[in-house]
């Protein structure tokens, strides 16, 4: 019964801790503070017991499912048990963590509904990628990629090649090849950021995945244009706060789903409840936070693109993301990279702050050595255009 949870009402004496500590003086009168700062620092001492004792209150919630109330009881709460107690003798809604916590199923619920579709969750979007692979391919069979796609989609795919997957590239602006049994495509692709001739890629007969991280669905529902699966890195722009790592993918039948789902809880790639739960909050702002994205990226790109030390900008007119090739080869963007102060020289994307760096690094000679991708976040727009501006010189 270990792991079964239950309620510890610990609030008297977290109570008493604090009426204890807000009653010193924590030697303010020696500190080198200000006796404005220290009076306020005692004033908000009660706040912070009022507010613990809300927090306490509220977790009580979390045992209420047990005694028989529904899940909406515990809307806004984490639940992290790994198990929960049959109901009247059989297996309920939740009974092991590795099929289904509510953490997991409030996120997916929220997200298949953005998306018109049925949501899964996955510690990573690799982790999403391989378990839509094994689930739906087996030895022999072909996978076609957008050649352009992430490159460590391909990577991973190459990996499986030595268990007997197939994989071939194509150039996704245009009709995918023949006889493939899963079409893999990304809108935008990051970091050359195409866009797939996504009417060609579903008239064709083999199952379609749409990479949709940076389109999110705000800008894109790819189970209405006729693909099968979506796929979100869901650290990126669902996430939204650099502070989550998790994968997703979206099924439109609902037998694919549930095969998915069988898949999934037999292999164990599963999220967990606390990077769910942080899903869910930022699925709330995900509109906003995308408008934000995009009014900024656009304006960054019209500036960029007619700055004389850019080659080329790449940006596909919406979302958060774009590239751009700095005149002078590799060592000029080397500069830019080292060069920036408001802007963090980063890998990964989608986040509130704005990231930075050359990709030539990680992906050799399939991007131009001068390439630069750039993640914009919610910052002032003036105040990323100036940094750029300095470190492009």
């Amino acid at each position: 019964m270990a792991d079964i949870a239950v309620e510890l009402d610990e609030r008297a004496g977290i109570q008493q801790f604090l009426e204890t500590l807000a009653s010193e003086e924590l030697a303010l009168a020696s500190m080198p503070l200000n006796r404005f700062v220290a009076s306020r620092v005692k004033r908000l001492l009660p706040k912070a017991a009022e507010l613990i004792e809300l927090r306490l209150g509220g977790a009580c919630a979390i045992v209420c499912r047990r005694h028989g109330r529904s899940l909406t009881s515990i809307e806004g709460m984490l639940d992290r048990s790994t198990t929960w107690p049959y109901e009247d003798g059989d297996p309920g809604e939740f009974y092991y963590q590795r099929y289904a916590h509510p953490a997991g199923a409030a996120a997916e619920q929220a997200l298949g509904e953005l998306e018109g579709g049925h949501a899964l969750l996955f510690p990573s979007g690799a982790g999403a990628t391989t378990a839509l692979l094994l689930a739906f391919l087996e030895p022999g069979k072909t996978v076609a990629l957008a050649q352009d796609a992430y490159y460590g989609t391909g990577v991973l795919m190459r990996s499986l090649e030595r268990w007997g997957l197939k994989l071939v590239e194509f150039d996704q602006t245009g009709p995918p090849p023949e006889g493939a049994d899963l079409v893999w495509v990304e809108s935008p692709s990051n970091p050359l950021l195409t866009l797939p001739d996504l009417a060609a890629a579903v008239a064709q007969p083999a199952p379609v995945v749409v990479d949709a991280t940076a389109s999110t669905p705000v800008y894109l529902r790819a189970l209405e244009q006729g693909a099968n699966f979506i796929l979100h890195s869901a650290t990126k722009f669902l996430g939204g706060h650099s502070d989550v790592l998790l994968g997703a993918v979206v099924s439109r039948d609902r037998g694919a789903y549930e095969r998915l789902l069988e898949f999934r809880g037999r292999t164990g790639i599963v999220a967990a409840p606390d990077a769910a739960w942080l899903l869910g909050r930022s699925l709330q702002t995900l509109d906003v936070r995308m408008e934000r994205h995009t009014a900024s990226a656009r304006e960054l790109a019209r500036r960029l693109d007619a700055h004389e030390a850019v080659e080329q900008v790449r940006y596909p007119g919406f979302g958060g993301l774009m590239s751009f090739d700095v005149a002078g080869g590799a060592e000029a963007a080397r500069r830019v990279e080292t060069s920036v102060r408001t802007i963090t020289n980063a890998t990964s994307l989608g986040g509130t702050h704005s990231l930075l760096e050359t990709r030539a690094r990680w992906e050799g000679d399939r991007v131009p050595e001068n390439l630069v991708r750039l993640s914009v976040g919610l910052e002032d727009v003036e105040l990323l255009w100036a940094d750029l501006e300095q470190a492009l010189g």
